[in-house]
This record gives C-alpha cells, structure tokens and sequence, in this order.
C-alpha cells in the first residue's frame, strides 16, 4: 500500500480553559522544564527552550490535561502513548539537533516530539503507521504553526527513503534490533536514537553512522511500545 501524505490544514477541538487555568499550566511547565529537565542534567539551553515554548498540555487526551507536565508517559489513542518529558529531552539533546538539520522521526503519535525538533531544526519527515493518529496529530501541529513537520503514514521501520539521507533518525517505539532500512537512511557522521531489546524493557541507544561502522552508546534503560513493522516486531 503506498505512504501518504497527510497535509491538510484543520483546527483541532480541544477543551475551553479559562486563563487562571492557562496560567497555572504555564506554571507547571516551566517547573517542568527546571526540575525534570535541568535539574536532572538536560543542559542545551536550546533544547529547553523548545520545551518552555511547546505546550505539552495540548498534546494529551482532554481527561489527562492537568497531568501534562508531570513526568511520566501518557496513553494517547490506538494503545500508544506520549513519552516523559524528561525522555523526550534526553533523547532530543543527544541526538544534538542543529538548525540546519533534517531529521526523521519514526512513530508521530501525538506529534509532541515532532514539535520539539520543529524548535530546533529546518524539517522534520514523521512517519506514522495509524492514520487515526496520524490525522489528529496534523490538525493540532497545523494550528500550532509547525508547518516544518511533513507526517507520512506506513511503515516506520522502512522509514522514508524519498528525502534520505538524514542528518539524525529519532524512534519514539521500541525495537528489537537496529534497522538497516533507517541506517542506510542516515547520513555519514549522522546519529540515531533508538529503544532496542525486547518485549518489556529496552536500553536506549545512540548510534553514529561512520562509513560502514555503526558507533553506539548505550543512555540507559528505558520502556517504550513495540516497534511494529516489516524491519520490527510482528504485531
């Protein structure tokens, strides 16, 4: 079935809030910022601009909207969901994003790291496998003006050969081995964040392509939704 494109411009609905809320949440988003994010070693001050700037709270289900910016993952539709703040972040400064980058994000979701790299890089590719998802996430990126985000949908694990190669490849689910599919996607000296391993936990790794060689480093444990794709886990 071939990808698509999704690139219509539509205005999500989300609950009204009046501005004593809106205050509050602001609040509670840059404690996030200086407590989870800096407090615990995000250091980029570029990195933790763009999470002062996104509103994490608009990227989460209506009934959730008053957890956004504590710091832990978040069901969204379809069984996925939006990872931690302070993953997100980890993940964003290592994959060190510079302005001129273009960079490919393997599973949208709810689009709120798509909206991190937007802050900090000339185009972002996400590839998203539920169009469901893929839809919702378009209306709010849209209204949200990061029109630097192009949302595909297929199969993440074949990643999106047509705008290769990239400078970095983030995976926001968990995979069971290093695709080959997004290394031959990746520039020489480009990086890639991934979660590998099995079933229940993974070890977040970071791997530099450097010509035939693959340099990795392990960030630690971690615990994501499968990876599901031809290059993946089967569903």
């Amino acid at each position: 079935m071939p990808e698509k494109s999704v690139q219509e411009k539509l205005v999500p609905e989300k609950p009204v809030i009046d501005k004593r809320q809106v205050d509050a949440l602001a609040m509670h988003r840059e404690r996030m910022v200086q407590e989870q994010l800096a407090g615990r070693g995000i250091t980029d001050p570029a990195v933790l601009n763009a999470f002062r700037k996104v509103p994490r709270h608009l990227f989460i289900e209506d009934g959730l909207i008053f957890q956004a910016y504590s710091d832990y993952p978040l069901p969204i539709a379809e069984g996925q969901t939006i990872s931690q703040p302070f993953m997100v972040a980890l993940m964003t400064q290592e994959l060190g994003v510079r302005p001129d980058d273009t960079i490919l994000e393997i599973g949208t979701g709810s689009g709120y790291q798509a909206a991190i790299l937007a802050q900090l890089c000339t185009k972002v590719y996400s590839v998203e496998r539920f169009g469901t998802i893929a839809a919702k996430t378009r209306k709010l990126l849209d209204e949200l003006g990061y029109h630097n985000v192009m949302i595909i949908i297929g199969d993440g694990t074949a990643g999106y050969a047509q705008k290769a190669p990239y400078d970095g490849i983030i995976v926001t689910a968990a995979a069971p081995f290093i695709p080959d599919t997004l290394v031959a996607q990746l520039r020489d000296g480009g990086r890639m964040i991934i979660p590998v391993g099995g079933e229940q936990s993974q070890e977040l790794l970071k791997v530099v392509k450097q010509g035939d060689r693959l340099q990795q480093q392990s960030l630690g444990g971690c615990r994501f939704v499968k990876l599901i794709g031809e290059h993946g886990w089967e569903k």
